[in-house]
């Protein structure tokens, strides 16, 4: 739906965007994370039209947006970190004002507004003014102004930031909603937020995307040698030692943590997790240790995301 091929942006002598290859399938929904910095936004303004490419081509559904940007326009509903609101104005007058502007008229107009206030849970401050709400329904409004238009294609700069955590949930779940009908691009640096809410995770760093695909996929491929945690009572380090000193698939074997009260924490390094646990399970089993503890470590998002973006 969305072919982003070698986009480059910019700034005088700073590269914001790096010759980025990108393609968005319909339906799908897209987390941008990154640092702060790292070409998120400059990426999301250069797909919504309001920003010009230094170099490289954008196509929506076919159309190019250096040809067709009034008809791509039309296809996306976008709403940038600071939802541009009119604080004086009440929600309901400002949705109404919204829709005339997107030539939504008559009884078409009312039956949108109300559609869009019990999508995005306005139905309780339509009678109040922006001024007066919640950053939380602040963000509710500025979505349901982006929405206006039945759009194919959401895009959401940093849709949460600045709300609490009750907030987070509320606009995730309103996300992932509309994510059942539409194809939403959102960029966030909260990552669980990305894991939470995307089908599929880019991660772009100095305006490069160095990583790309769902969060499992993600971990699976950063996961280049695999460890379990054991803690055991009545064993000794060197006998633990001994007892995987002839398994091929246990690298080395260090200890974790001092000893507390004859409990011994172990780390294992494997080369690999094809039926791992079952075989050090096995093998304390024919001992006489008591095994308390035995779990794998799994690289988290935050890790992959740390070793993806920190500077070198």
């Amino acid at each position: 739906m969305i072919h982003i091929e070698q986009l480059t942006k910019y700034y005088n002598e700073l590269c914001a965007v790096d010759r980025v290859d990108l393609d968005i399938n319909k339906g799908e929904i897209l987390g941008l994370l990154g640092p702060n910095g790292a070409g998120k936004t400059t990426t999301l303004r250069i797909l919504t039209g309001f920003l010009k490419p230094t170099s490289g081509t954008v196509r929506v559904n076919g159309y190019n947006i250096e040809e067709h940007l009034l008809k791509i326009k039309g296809l996306i509903g976008y709403l940038p970190e600071s939802a541009p609101l009119y604080y004086n104005m009440l929600v309901f007058d400002y949705l109404n004002f919204v829709a005339d502007i997107r030539g939504i008229n008559g009884s078409q107009k009312l039956s949108r507004i109300r559609e869009l206030a019990n999508l995005c849970g306005l139905n309780e401050v339509m009678h109040k003014t922006i001024g007066e709400l919640s950053k939380g329904y602040k963000q509710r409004t500025g979505l349901a102004h982006a929405m206006m238009s039945d759009p194919e294609i959401l895009v959401l700069d940093e849709p949460t930031s600045g709300l609490d955590p009750n907030q987070i949930v509320e606009i995730r779940e309103i996300i992932k909603q509309i994510g059942q009908e539409k194809t939403i691009i959102f960029s966030t640096h909260i990552l669980s937020e990305a894991e939470a809410t995307s089908d599929r995770i880019v991660i772009i760093n100095q305006g490069k995307i160095v990583a790309d695909g769902s969060a499992q996929d993600l971990k699976a491929s950063a996961q280049k040698e695999f460890s379990v945690r054991i803690a055991l009572k009545g064993a000794g380090f060197e006998s633990v030692q001994d007892l995987f000193r002839d398994d091929d698939t246990i690298m080395r074997v260090e200890r974790h943590g001092g000893r507390n009260d004859d409990i011994l924490r172990v780390k294992l390094y494997c080369r690999s997790s094809s039926g791992l646990m079952e075989k050090i399970y096995n093998k304390i089993k024919a001992t006489d240790w008591v095994l308390l503890e035995l779990y794998q470590d799994i690289k988290t998002l935050e890790k992959i995301f740390r070793e993806l973006t920190m500077e070198q």
